[in-house]
């Protein structure tokens, strides 16, 4: 039950990350939900594998470079994905590290009203 609730929360959350990024858009709620699974495999899956590959890189700017990596693999679904849009790598960057917080936000809300 917490696996659907989380992924309709991730759903949720890009879709409201295509309302207010320029750059990105999402065609319909399944889209979104077919994208929020695919973001977490690449997340779970090649995230591991990059951050290895460019740790030098990520150690001399302090971890700044995983927004990078994070806007990379964001944009990289949005070429993947049909219905789901990035434009370009900026607005990847900047839609992942929107997509995090507002997924952040949306999981405090709700989790925080299943705990009382």
């Amino acid at each position: 039950m917490k696996l659907l609730v989380g992924w309709i929360i991730n759903a949720l959350a890009l879709l409201g990350v295509a309302y207010v990024v320029p750059g990105i858009h999402v065609s319909s709620f399944w889209i979104a939900a077919i994208a929020a699974v695919v973001i977490g495999l690449a997340n779970m899956l090649i995230k591991p594998i990059l951050v290895i590959f460019t740790l030098p890189v990520t150690i001399i700017t302090l971890g700044l470079f995983i927004f990078v990596i994070n806007g990379i693999l964001f944009w990289a679904v949005g070429h993947f994905l049909q219905g789901f849009e990035v434009q370009t790598l900026m607005a990847g960057i900047i839609g992942a590290i929107a997509y995090s917080v507002i997924s952040w936000i949306l999981s405090a809300i709700i989790i925080d009203k299943d705990k009382k």
